[in-house]
């Protein structure tokens, strides 16, 4: 079937199919994603880095603002532990994700951090980074060390709503400029957004996926908003849509940008997984290609406590992988092992 993909009207009335509607939607994109980007998954091993952030958003659990977060930074030797488990176990890649710090220490650490994971790894391990909005000569500094991928989630494409969503000094031009930055430096761009968010409307949404086609990201990282107790928008929990209805929304969405955005890579994360037992294994059946398993170690894992009922906190190493490759044979689908899993997206684009 065809679907009207042209505007933000249509592309919301696709997000609101239920049904049988929904089921032949996500049956077109999996039929999408199977022609283009074929039925491995690729596996990206998560390293919790850091919860300390210098940003306060008011939908995140570890903003600077919440007193009752338990500052960590983890120590070199268990980021390249835990890279080395990766390596081992035969993920092709790892992603150092963390809160947002721009002082000349952290930007150091980092740097000499994926230094060591491309010696150690002899240069097989893709690295993927999420720390936030950074200045273009330390995604250079970065890039240069060995870097490959970088995610920095725009959360909205709305000026006004992302207003809503953060402080007066965080600025939404200041992200896109992030963005753009990452993309002249070279790498694989990453970008998402947060869907059923309070005061968000579906064609908004539409918006979004339209904005992400857009900006020509070579991989998206997107879910449901699962909202957290020790934030301000706890506050406007009862104005956001129910937990089966985000996972509609979701699993729609999912499915538009895959008929968007055929060849890029796309994430099944974690947050999907707190609406619904079968959420990642949903996400890889519809779009999905990519699935991250946590390799944080256990003590600090429950303290990168973004949002309320996050999943897999009590999982060692060992029994991520496992559970993460039950997940992605149930949904029919084949691990990538020793494959770093690259955006054919960004390849094409080269």
């Amino acid at each position: 079937m065809d679907y009207d993909l042209t505007g933000p009207e249509p592309v919301a009335g696709l997000l609101l199919l239920r049904g049988e509607e929904a089921r032949e939607l996500r049956s077109a994109a999996h039929e999408t994603k199977l022609r283009h980007v074929g039925g491995k998954v690729y596996l990206r091993g998560l390293i919790e880095y850091s919860n300390q952030c210098r940003k306060n958003c008011y939908y995140c659990g570890i903003r600077r603002g919440n007193a009752k977060v338990n500052r960590y930074q983890l120590g070199r030797e268990e980021v390249l532990q835990a890279a080395a488990f990766a390596h081992k176990a035969g993920f092709g890649s790892i992603v150092l994700q963390g809160g947002e710090r721009q002082d000349e220490a952290f930007v150091r650490e980092i740097e000499e951090l994926i230094s060591a994971i491309m010696e150690s790894s002899r240069g097989e391990l893709g690295i993927t980074l999420s720390l936030g909005e950074q200045n273009p000569g330390t995604y250079a500094r970065w890039k240069k060390a060995g870097a490959l991928r970088y995610l920095l989630r725009i959360e909205t494409s709305s000026e006004e709503l992302y207003a809503r969503l953060h402080p007066r000094d965080h600025s939404f031009q200041a992200r896109l400029d992030c963005l753009r930055a990452l993309r002249d430096e070279g790498y694989q761009v990453g970008s998402g957004i947060m869907i059923g968010l309070p005061f968000q409307m579906p064609v908004q949404i539409a918006r979004d996926l339209l904005f992400l086609k857009d900006l020509d990201v070579d991989m998206v990282g997107m879910g449901p908003y699962v909202e957290h107790a020790q934030t301000p928008l706890w506050d406007f929990r009862h104005e956001i849509p129910s937990r089966q209805e985000r996972y509609e929304l979701s699993l729609n969405a999912w499915a538009v940008l895959r008929l968007l955005m055929p060849d890029i890579n796309i994430a099944s994360t974690t947050a999907i997984g707190s609406l619904s037992p079968q959420g990642r294994e949903e996400a890889l059946r519809v779009a999905a290609n990519v699935i991250m398993p946590n390799l944080t170690p256990y003590a600090a894992r429950k303290e990168y406590f973004l949002y309320e009922h996050k999943i897999c906190i009590e999982e060692s190493q060992e029994d991520s992988r496992e559970n993460i490759e039950k997940i992605i044979r149930a949904a029919g689908c084949e691990p990538g092992y020793f494959a770093q899993g690259n955006s054919l997206h960004f390849a094409a684009r080269k």
